[in-house]
């Protein structure tokens, strides 16, 4: 597991383009046969994956959480973006199909991942955070999901957005997790743009077409930046920070989120008239 650190609201402002991709863009997340996890400095998040081929990944605790197992303090939302695998926890199968999300209870001790097919593997996108309760680990299936339709064609913002971690949902501490897709036609993801200073937020783009990518904006309304995200990275959203892209294509993303509360709508919007 690698520690990150990302920059805070003052010192963003005098990164290069280079600096600002290593402080906020995770590009090497997903890799064949791995499991590869990222301890961030946002509200403790910790956020990678599980790709398995031949063997099975066990999820183990690194060092750096002092803890006997890597569930002992914290909870977990696995979503699984590529072909069908199953997630093992405490003796007890849960098959993912592409799009199936799994809460995974805190003070669960054995987690390990596995693919139906090791030529055609699970992609499993993982998101944890600390937890102070024990939530039922529990699986979702699409058809679970709650399916909010968004935006729409005439702003060039029209999405389909599944919960599946939210006080409405899946029970978590602090965790809320779902995805989005954009429908065609449309480009932008997440208007208008907002902050939610009372929790973080972590993206993973997917289904990214070969030679297109999404713009992610971030930054003070009044100073915002770019990251060119390309097909599976993963972009570190702090709590002072917008939020919002654009695709030169067809694309989904994975968002999570972590912090004081659970409330989706808790947001502070900002008009489009005053992005700088």
């Amino acid at each position: 597991m690698q520690n990150h650190r990302t920059a805070d609201a003052l010192s963003y402002k005098s990164l290069d383009t280079t600096g600002l991709r290593e402080r906020f863009l995770l590009e090497d997340s997903f890799n064949i046969g791995e499991l590869t996890l990222t301890y961030t400095d946002i509200d403790r998040a910790i956020t990678g994956s599980a790709v398995p081929t031949n063997s099975p990944l066990k999820l183990e605790a690194a060092d750096a959480l002092r803890s006997d197992f890597f569930c002992q303090r914290r909870e977990l939302g696995i979503l699984n973006i590529g072909q069908a695998g199953s997630v093992n926890v405490d003796g007890q199968q849960f098959q993912l199909n592409k799009l199936e999300c799994l809460y995974v209870s805190r003070g669960s001790k054995e987690i390990t991942f596995e693919s139906k097919d090791p030529s055609q593997p699970a992609e499993f996108f993982l998101l944890s955070y600390p937890a102070h309760h024990a939530y039922p680990t529990t699986h979702a299936t699409l058809d679970q999901a709650n399916k909010l339709e968004l935006g729409g064609s005439s702003t060039a913002n029209e999405r389909h957005l599944y919960q599946f971690i939210h006080p409405n949902g899946i029970q978590s501490c602090q965790l809320v997790m779902g995805f989005t897709v954009i429908q065609t036609g449309s480009t932008w993801n997440t208007m208008p743009p907002h902050t939610h200073d009372r929790r973080s937020e972590v993206y993973c783009y997917f289904d990214i077409a070969d030679g297109h990518r999404v713009a992610h904006f971030m930054g003070h309304p009044d100073e915002t930046r770019v990251l060119w995200m390309s097909e599976k990275n993963i972009a570190l959203s702090p709590s002072w920070s917008v939020h919002c892209g654009a695709g030169t294509g067809k694309y989904a993303f994975i968002w999570g989120m972590g912090g004081e509360n659970q409330d989706f709508d808790d947001m502070d919007g900002f008009p489009l008239s005053t992005l700088r």
